[in-house]
């Protein structure tokens, strides 16, 4: 069968996936983490191929569109960006991580697990159907799960997987209960015919609440998000950035395709947005500066960019402003950028600082104290990462963010304005701690453990120098993602208002 493009970008790593499970009974420990990764890098840039194929017909006035059964899948802007998302950072944490879990064992399964996530979220970004949604997350939730507690001799890392695996089946358990509320009362499943046959009812509006809370936990919106600082402190560092800068996208995306088809219920989903991300910043940013371990640092930072995405696509859907949407995919598109390359290079010091000498103690502040004398790249990659999420200018996240403020001042609601202006005294105060930690890799004093610290595989500083330089260039020139945030952005404001 002929299969459509879209469909390769997910189905090749889903395919890869047991083969690179199944290299793990191959002769030799280092040949078969060797064997694993290579597949897993060979499965993940032919999928890339897929993509090219797939972003060509996008602008095409027919979309492929692939029916097995009753199960829709169609690919559109929302799919491809998160497609995008997955395959650019997922590619670069498989290299990244050779050497970062090396010493491990089960490498072949880390592999395996990590294609398979990176697979099923492609899936649910482009699925069209409730049913359909439900089962692409959960195969997510399961995958993930997996990587968080890596480490299984361990007992935090186990601690936080299980924390993470109950949160989440709690979760899933109310977005099935959700669709079961939207079938009883509109006998559909598809997101079109739902859209089609729903009205205000308040047996759909609780169907909506209640996604709002289960998707919500994976999205880790506050108060949603106690699994989020464990999970991404405890996960191998590659894993931290998948989680940070993919996996609570695609529960986001996730969320607003069941709030699309039920867009006729009610008008508010567009302010209940913009009231959640509000909280998510302030909170974010609270709890961010309290931190003294790097990894926990950034995982409540992550509520903070989370509230970004909320408020533009809120501004969406509450005023049609397609600038609002399209910034909100911008950030969304740059935080996995930024945040991928935080991640990376806090892996890349603790692998220097402790990996490298057998032990997982986490990575404090203070351990990178005068870091830059030792590790000068590094510390750069680093420093730039933190400052482009505390938008300086003319990094990535500032032209996002001044997007997601341009349609809020456009929209000339004095509350909005309001609002934009708590957005951008968030931001301000944002840099509070990420300047704290710029502060501490250029002191002159370098702490004892900097001074002992393993040299970092070349390797491992290839994904962070192709993070680096997209950071920049997306700051510089933030329209070459027009491409894609526009017709995401218009793909959006036609599921809740065409």
């Amino acid at each position: 069968m002929n299969f459509p493009p879209f469909i390769w970008i997910f189905g090749i790593p889903l395919l890869a996936a047991p083969l690179v499970y199944l290299s793990g009974h191959l002769p030799g420990n280092r040949e078969k983490a060797h064997f694993a990764q290579f597949v897993s890098l060979i499965a993940l840039a032919a999928a890339c191929v897929q993509f090219y194929n797939a972003a060509r017909e996008l602008h095409t006035p027919a979309r492929a569109t692939y029916m097995f059964g009753g199960i829709s899948l169609c690919p559109d802007g929302i799919g491809l960006l998160l497609a995008a998302i997955a395959l650019g950072l997922g590619l670069l944490v498989v290299l990244f991580s050779g050497p970062y879990i090396s010493r491990e064992r089960g490498q072949e399964k880390f592999y395996a697990m990590l294609l398979g996530m990176i697979g099923v979220m492609i899936g649910m970004g482009f699925t069209h159907d409730l049913f359909n949604l439900w089962i692409w997350f959960e195969a997510m939730a399961i995958t993930s799960y997996l990587l968080v507690a890596f480490y299984q001799e361990l007992p935090l890392s186990l601690e936080a997987g299980v924390k993470y695996l109950v949160q989440s089946a709690a979760g899933s358990v109310l977005v099935l209960l959700a669709i079961g509320l939207v079938f009883s009362q509109t006998g559909e499943l598809n997101f079109d015919e739902i859209k089609e046959v729903s009205s205000a009812s308040s047996t759909l509006l609780a169907a909506g609440v209640l996604f709002v809370i289960g998707f919500g936990v994976k999205v880790a919106i506050v108060p949603l998000h106690t699994w989020l600082p464990d999970a991404h402190s405890q996960a191998p560092s590659g894993i931290s950035a998948m989680l940070s800068g993919v996996v609570i996208e695609a529960g986001l995306i996730a969320l607003l395709r069941a709030l699309g088809a039920l867009s006729g219920v009610t008008s508010y989903w567009g302010p209940l947005l913009i009231g959640l991300g509000i909280l998510n910043m302030v909170f974010g940013n609270l709890m961010a500066v309290r931190q003294v371990h790097i990894k926990r640092l950034l995982a409540y930072s992550s509520l903070t960019h989370v509230g970004y995405m909320l408020v533009g696509i809120g501004i969406a859907i509450y005023a049609g402003r397609l600038l609002g949407s399209q910034g909100g995919f911008f950030h969304m598109f740059n935080h996995g950028m930024m945040k991928g390359l935080a991640f990376l290079s806090a892996g890349g010091f603790l692998y220097a600082l402790h990996i490298a000498v057998g032990n997982h103690k986490p990575l404090t502040i203070d351990d990178l104290s005068g870091a830059s004398h030792r590790y000068p790249e590094l510390a750069f990659s680093f420093s730039l990462a933190v400052l482009a999420l505390g938008a300086i200018p003319p990094l990535a996240g500032f032209m996002s963010e001044w997007q997601i403020l341009t349609a809020g001042f456009e929209t000339k609601d004095l509350l909005i304005v309001g609002l934009m202006i708590l957005v951008a005294l968030n931001s301000v105060f944002s840099l509070v701690y990420y300047a704290g930690l710029v502060n501490v890799l250029y002191r002159r004093q370098t702490s004892g453990l900097v001074r002992s610290g393993e040299k970092i595989p070349v390797v491992m500083i290839i994904p962070i120098i192709i993070l680096t330089l997209a950071v920049i260039t997306l700051g510089i020139w933030p329209s070459l993602m027009n491409w894609l945030t526009i017709p995401a952005g218009s793909d959006l404001l036609s599921a809740f208002t065409g």
